[in-house]
């Protein structure tokens, strides 16, 4: 297996064993990354020279026999919104190409610390609000299993960096989706941490201080044990609260299959879902009940499925909508009193969540508490929940006119790709924790994952789930010509 294949933690073990020098690592993730990225764009800007001389002096610090970290040497990217001196975060807006931040991002500035070679940043949409990754700035990525479809968003071109060998590791960002998405379309891993459980100043919005609602930074990984590295690096109090706050996460409570108790929900009536992913769902979910796994496929939570998602897509909506220019929110107003008229349109909605008033978010946010302590009650008796992270496999790029009017084919009918958001907020609008994990091919050949959703601050029970997944019915696959 090429090196580049291989996890971050044997490539960081081939560092200290003096297998392969820092430089030799990094010369051949550029190899790669120069012979197999213009046909996918998904690493879209590069500091190779000051990457070169980080790994040269990391070679330093080898021979002295001494380490950086767990990442010591092992050359990665990560996702564009995240602040990184020297390069450009502009989340796809054109008006930023000139910004640089002053400083790294505290996650960014973990992963340096932790040893990491960063060497460049992979792409994603504009304003990180899709699950196709396309923008006018840096262009199109493709996913590597077929270049005529979407990797997913916003984490988009981290999921199809990782399938393609560019990097061992990323850092992605997730609000709706955006880990958990390209995970499952490029077969990769991915895990959305408990809210609040990593850091986000310096993601996004450039210079602002404000740590968005909803919204979390996590690892994405070929390996499911990269993600439990990453996290572990990541994780932390930040700005102000690391002063005196300190991150203590409990292990996971039962490590055996035969004791894990694991709700199965793999359709809903919120959202429309595609037969053949829906087939390789339940047919992974079955194996893992032949290996001891006790499934549940009735036990739910005592909340009102339709009432907590639309508290989360008003959430959701409210918090991106303090990014809106003047002459944005004006106009949401206006499709907001549409909303109020009746219409029930996606624009409708955004309006409405982004103009509401104060105590109408307060009511949304209220729902949102009580649903989070029944959860808490939930997972006290179950493990874990099972269910997909959209509504298909990957599809065919799509990048004429608004995300609020594309469809996508499910089951031979049209459906707005919107509708997957459903997916996305029953764990995240609740801010719990949630790992995707491979799970095998469709039908038609493409590669999708199980979503694995564990209580609050319960992240390494998801994780460890992933690593048994992985162990038991195996993890990721390289996609054809990336070998």
């Amino acid at each position: 297996m090429h090196i580049s294949l291989r996890s971050a933690q044997a490539q960081a073990a081939a560092i200290a064993a003096k297998e392969i020098s820092a430089s030799e690592l990094l010369d051949q993730t550029i190899e790669r990354y120069e012979r197999l990225n213009p046909s996918i764009n998904a690493v879209i800007s590069t500091q190779l020279e000051h990457a070169r001389g980080r790994a040269k002096a990391a070679d330093g610090v080898t021979a002295a026999g001494e380490s950086w970290g767990p990442l010591h040497g092992v050359a990665m990217t990560i996702k564009e919104a995240w602040d990184w001196m020297g390069s450009a975060s502009t989340s796809g807006h054109s008006e930023l190409v000139d910004w640089r931040p002053e400083a790294n991002s505290e996650a960014v500035q973990r992963l340096l610390d932790a040893g990491a070679v960063i060497y460049g940043k992979t792409n994603l949409p504009v304003g990180m609000a899709d699950w196709q990754t396309f923008n006018p700035v840096y262009g199109s990525t493709s996913n590597p299993w077929n270049n005529e479809m979407t990797p997913g968003g916003s984490s988009g071109g981290a999921a199809a960096a990782l399938a393609a060998g560019l990097t061992p590791l990323e850092l992605g960002s997730d609000i709706g989706a955006s880990i958990r998405n390209p995970a499952h379309y490029c077969g990769v891993f991915g895990h959305k941490p408990t809210y609040g459980l990593v850091p986000t100043h310096g993601h996004g919005n450039p210079g602002s201080p404000v740590e968005l609602d909803i919204g979390v930074g996590g690892p994405l990984a070929r390996y499911a044990s990269d993600l439990t590295l990453g996290l572990n690096i990541v994780a932390g109090a930040g700005h102000l609260d690391a002063r005196g706050w300190r991150l203590e996460l409990p292990a996971a409570r039962q490590t055996d299959p035969r004791k894990l108790k694991a709700a199965v929900m793999l359709e809903s009536e919120q959202c429309a879902q595609d037969d053949e992913l829906t087939a390789q769902l339940a047919a992974t979910v079955a194996k893992l009940g032949e290996l001891g796994v006790q499934l549940d496929y009735d036990a739910r939570p005592d909340i009102d499925f339709e009432r907590s998602h639309h508290d989360y897509m008003m959430l959701l909506r409210s918090t991106t909508g303090t990014e809106a220019s003047p002459e944005v929110y004006a106009r949401q107003v206006e499709h907001g009193a549409r909303w109020d008229d009746g219409d029930r349109d996606y624009r409708a909605l955004m309006g409405a969540g982004v103009s509401m008033s104060h105590w109408q978010r307060a009511q949304h946010h209220e729902n949102r508490e009580r649903d989070r302590v029944k959860w808490d009650a939930f997972f006290d008796e179950y493990d874990l929940l099972l269910c997909p992270i959209a509504a298909s496999a990957a599809y065919i790029k799509d990048e004429e006119g608004a995300r609020a009017d594309r469809t996508i084919t499910v089951n031979g009918e049209q459906h707005h790709t919107t509708d997957q958001l459903f997916w996305a907020g029953l764990s995240c609008g609740v801010y719990l924790p949630g790992t995707v994990a491979p799970a095998g091919f469709t039908a038609s050949g493409l590669p999708c994952g199980l979503q694995i959703v564990a209580g609050h601050l319960r992240d390494r029970e998801s994780l460890a789930f992933a690593e048994f997944m992985e162990r038991e019915l195996g993890g990721f696959v390289t996609p054809p010509g990336y070998e």
